[in-house]
């Protein structure tokens, strides 16, 4: 890259953040705070710096804030793939398997980790003792009957994929599930980590989706519309008591506001800090997450129909210009899949487009779709600088002789937009997190023609997503996830941009390891002082 271009692209951000500096010019002139940087105890993949001072856990009643990027579209934890809903419901219902803040599977409301009896079968031992926050037992039936309705929802709910080859869960006694499925399905267990298991006699309440309750750590107290929701520790929880005893989370969709409430005290940890401010709150956090922004780029009408226009938009984009400029060298190019090098299922011998604009202008060219226009799907809030980097990708296509035209949504809207099965835009934004760590969440969602997000009709493509799903050898499962990622590559399905990591801001009184999956678990919070 030029250093013309660098310039250029520089410019481009700088005028997405010139609100945001000012503020915090203002609020940084009274405050001098030196840092130091230091590997947090999670391991080598989590950073943490911080100011100078701090100690040991606060008491038992301890209220912190947090803020989050966007509200929640729905608190029904089965409807939508919402990742503001989760941020809430993460806390209020669980699952019947858990990971460590390293990602490894361990028992949750399971009280073991589940048996294989023969290819379709699973037998799932459960936690004896665990009430529902309304009183009510969380039973066998009542993990049988969340699974029931999750796949009586079939495609109204946007996690239906997921549990599409469950045929039957059974309560067998009072202490075991079996699951059965349409044929084999490897990564069943990870799906357990996934499912929150609802108290089912409440579902057809109207306000089930307003009034979650779960068996989690944390109740529903408040939802104040368009500002926070208020939570509070469950004394009757099963797990050990946790340190907090109240959480407000605030929607900010502005970056800068989130920072500026963590400065002033009023926010005790914010998501998606800007790289470019990572020394300035008293404590930056980051971990290497599952957060992959990527262009779906519709291959079923429009000028993105036509493979060169697509090639071209993959050539157009400066991914090395972005990583460094945009994102201050913490994210890396993507290598053609929407896959982390240690998800099953990535393909090693995939690698990234380059940046090649006059490519870029002759394939489109020989498409005879010079000034085509490209709307492009969006919102802003939820994900790190997600308006920036959907602006700065526009910019990149108008100098490639496209027409771009961005149309940035409220989150909410923006989903139904996503998920909408009628009319694919020839460009959506997603960045896409796979808490499943397998090719099996992705690639049922965004690649597999059915998925709940893909812009694609390519029938071999489903085949061999379809037979991934039941094949159990591992060599032909990768072999089979390999092909459909080299196709969706040179076909070019997705606009491939850059994987980033999760980073954080917090007060100096916060105590919390980041997580791999990116939850937000006030269980695993503290205080000091």
């Amino acid at each position: 890259m030029t250093d013309k271009r660098r310039s250029a692209v520089k410019q481009l951000f700088a005028k997405n953040r010139i609100v945001s500096l000012f503020m915090l010019v203002l609020v940084m002139a009274m405050i001098a705070t030196a840092c130091s940087s230091d590997d947090s105890d999670g391991g080598g993949d989590v950073t943490t710096t911080t100011a100078d001072g701090g100690g040991g856990e606060g008491g038992s009643d301890a209220a912190i804030v947090i803020a989050i990027g966007s509200e929640p579209s729905s608190l029904d934890p089965q409807i939508r793939d919402d990742g503001g809903e989760r941020a809430i419901n993460d806390n209020i219902y669980e699952t019947l398997l858990a990971r460590t803040p390293e990602g490894e599977l361990v028992p949750g409301l399971a009280s073991d980790m589940p048996t294989q009896v023969d290819d379709t079968t699973w037998d799932v031992p459960i936690r004896s003792g665990v009430t529902f926050h309304n009183g009510n037992p969380m039973t066998t039936e009542a993990v049988a009957a969340s699974f029931d309705r999750i796949v009586a929802l079939g495609e109204e709910s946007e996690q239906f994929g997921f549990f599409g080859s469950i045929i039957d869960v059974e309560a067998v006694d009072d202490t075991t599930i079996r699951i059965t499925t349409d044929g084999p399905d490897p990564v069943l267990p990870s799906k357990l980590y996934w499912i929150k298991i609802i108290d089912a006699s409440l579902a057809d309440n109207a306000d089930f989706a307003e009034n979650p309750v779960g068996t989690g750590p944390y109740v529903f107290k408040s939802w104040d519309r368009g500002t926070g929701i208020v939570l509070e520790r469950y004394d009757d929880y099963w797990g050990d008591t946790p340190p907090v005893q109240q959480v407000t989370f605030r929607f900010i969709e502005e970056a800068g506001t989130r920072l500026s409430g963590v400065l002033a005290g009023e926010i005790d940890l914010m998501t998606n800090l800007s790289p470019d401010d990572i020394d300035v709150p008293p404590q930056s956090m980051s971990v290497v997450g599952g957060e992959q922004p990527t262009m779906i780029l519709s291959t079923i009408d429009g000028p993105t129909a036509d493979v060169r226009v697509r090639q071209a938009m993959n050539y157009a984009i400066d991914k090395e210009a972005i990583a460094q400029s945009l994102y201050a060298g913490q994210a890396v190019v993507t290598q053609c899949q929407m896959l982390r090098p240690s998800y099953t299922g990535y393909n090693d011998e995939l690698s990234a487009y380059p940046y090649d604009v006059e490519m870029a202008k002759t394939l489109i060219a020989e498409a005879g779709a010079e000034g085509a226009t490209i709307d492009i799907v969006g919102e802003s809030g939820r994900w790190l600088k997600d308006r920036e980097l959907i602006e700065t990708v526009a910019n990149y296509w108008a100098d490639a002789g496209l027409t771009p035209n961005v149309q940035i949504f409220e989150f909410g809207e923006y989903l139904n937009r996503l998920f909408d099965r009628e009319y694919r835009a020839p460009a959506i934004f997603v960045s896409m997190s796979n808490e499943l760590l397998d090719a099996s969440r992705t690639y049922s969602a965004y690649y597999a023609p059915d998925g709940s997000g893909a812009s694609n009709n390519d029938e071999e493509m489903q085949q061999w997503i379809d037979d991934a799903a039941v094949e159990t050898d591992v060599d032909a499962r990768n072999d089979l996830y390999h092909q459909a990622g080299a196709r969706a590559c040179d076909d070019a399905y997705f606009a491939f941009l850059v994987d980033i990591e999760d980073t954080y801001g917090a007060t100096e009184r916060l105590v919390w390891q980041p997580r791999v999956d990116a939850k937000l678990l006030v269980k695993e919070m503290s205080v000091t002082g």
